[in-house]
């Protein structure tokens, strides 16, 4: 594969160091990354600058190594990474709840807009009913709790939204709507906590709730369960109907954990041969019939076994979530930490299997250290060449006018983008396609694809030296990742 010149010799250099060979890469593939904010112990004793450095260098690493969306954690504790009237500032981020930055700053408008300045999504990731990790977490007088204490429970040592409330779904809708309003994320995005995981011999205690609305809500006394269920579904489909009413090109997107159903406990034999906790059973959450409902639009199950595991073997989950089709965007969530020597497998089952169109990574924050050689084995091998995000045809399925006046000015290429009133069409990125001499542009693999930008100009690196005869064309990328026609070549 050919690019800029000054490229082939280095490339073929670094191959030659990789036992694995290259797999094919897919022109479309979601690539995404997890940055976890839940937990952090060090922003609290770092200044801004510090923490923008970090961030600055880890979304350096993951542009290297061919990541094109980031998944932000920003409601760890609902609470807030970002300015909020709603929720308090995360103790994650000052070390103490409600505390606001000194100098005041917003980390979700700073991700966004460096993500963006990279040709990367940013995913707001924010968690539903989670309010404390520990028995020793304090709340902020501001919480929500000091106001409604009567939708909050206390389960083993942590506090959760009880989520047969529906003052919960109310204020989770104000806090999903208020991101989408106020900040140009590219998705929603939540994990797989939604009712507590299990606390050995303690049962979730919303009993009062059950009682209060079950009956009015067509559950006799006997369907706690399937109850439950309807709450978490509910507020998914509240919340997907909420985005899409003040901005319908962003998307919402739900990574659960891996296990949908155990076969032994569906009366069809449906479920996955695993033999572990289930969304369905024990988290009471219904992802499948999100999907085919179209509630939400990407899935991410969490496969973070290994090959062969007893009791949830990778390989045999992938191959059940792809013959499923519950949805056209099916992303699969990598751990870093078992991958080893099983990475090759497992990438090659991801760009095998036809209905999985992409990973992501966790946790993000270990890519730039390298962990198990992963971001060597991403920038080298496995995501060498950009992608272009799956386009959402769902949402919208129509291409953006082409660009115009494609033309080299000094080290930069230059383009008029195309005029447009409508916001699902509007250039949210340009890819830009190189092709030597000789090579007739075509922008149908990512062979030629060489970069992926938010602005109408490409800067060549200084090093750069071109073939007569070279050529570049430029698409534009609407929110929707629908590519325009290419522009008229640019023959060098």
């Amino acid at each position: 594969m050919k690019r800029f010149l000054l490229l082939i010799a280095l490339s073929a250099i670094l191959s030659s160091t990789l036992s694995a060979q290259e797999l094919p890469q897919p022109k479309r593939e979601f690539r995404g990354a997890w940055i976890h904010t839940v937990g952090n112990a060090t922003f609290r004793t770092m200044t801004q600058e510090q923490i923008r450095e970090i961030l600055i260098r880890t979304l350096d690493t993951l542009q290297s190594s061919g990541c094109n969306a980031v998944i932000f954690q920003v409601r760890p504790q609902a609470d807030a990474f970002y300015i909020s009237e709603l929720e308090p500032w995360s103790r994650y981020l000052t070390g103490v709840q409600g505390q606001a930055p000194e100098p005041l700053w917003d980390p979700l408008e700073f991700m966004i807009g460096q993500c963006h300045e990279r040709g990367m999504e940013l995913h707001a990731w924010c968690n539903p009913y989670r309010i404390t990790s520990t028995a020793e977490d304090t709340l902020a007088p501001s919480h929500i709790y000091f106001q409604h204490p009567e939708i909050v429970k206390r389960y083993g040592e942590q506090l959760y939204f009880d989520p047969g409330e529906p003052l919960s779904i109310e204020h989770t809708k104000k806090v999903i709507a208020d991101i989408v309003t106020r900040y140009d994320v590219d998705a929603i995005h939540f994990d797989d906590y939604f009712y507590p995981y299990p606390v050995r011999f303690e049962e979730f205690h919303d009993d009062f709730s059950f009682v209060k609305y079950s009956k009015n809500q067509g559950f006799d006394y006997w369907e706690k369960n399937e109850w439950r269920r309807n709450n978490v579904t509910t507020l998914i489909r509240e919340l997907n109907d909420t985005i899409k009413s003040i901005k319908p090109w962003v998307r919402f997107g739900i990574s659960p954990f891996g296990i949908y159903r155990n076969q032994k406990d569906t009366p069809d034999s449906t479920g996955s041969l695993t033999n572990g906790l289930s969304n369905y059973d024990q988290l009471f959450a219904d992802v499948a019939l999100w999907a085919k409902e179209g509630d939400i639009d990407y899935l991410v199950p969490q496969l973070y076994w290994v090959i062969g595991h007893p009791l949830a073997d990778y390989e045999i989950l992938i191959n059940w979530w792809n013959d499923c089709r519950f949805t056209d965007h099916l992303y699969i969530g990598q751990n870093i930490s078992v991958l080893k020597e099983q990475m090759k497998r497992k990438m090659e089952l991801v760009r095998e299997l036809p209905n999985v169109s992409g990973n992501v990574w966790w946790p993000g924050w270990t890519i730039p250290k390298n962990v198990n050689n992963i971001a060597d084995s991403l920038s080298l091998v496995y995501q060498s060449h950009p992608a272009l995000i799956p386009a959402y045809s769902a949402l919208d399925s129509i291409a953006p006018e082409p660009v115009s006046r494609l033309r080299k000015k000094g080290s930069e290429l230059r383009w008029e983008a195309p005029a447009t009133d409508d916001p699902m069409q509007e250039p949210r990125f340009y890819a830009v396609y190189f092709f030597p001499g000789g090579v007739t542009p075509d922008i149908s693999s990512s062979e030629n694809l060489i970069a992926i930008t938010c602005e109408p100009l490409f800067k060549f690196p200084k090093e750069a030296r071109f073939e007569k005869g070279s050529s570049f064309v430029v698409t534009v990328i609407d929110r929707c990742w629908n590519e325009s026609e290419s522009s008229e070549p640019l023959i060098l």
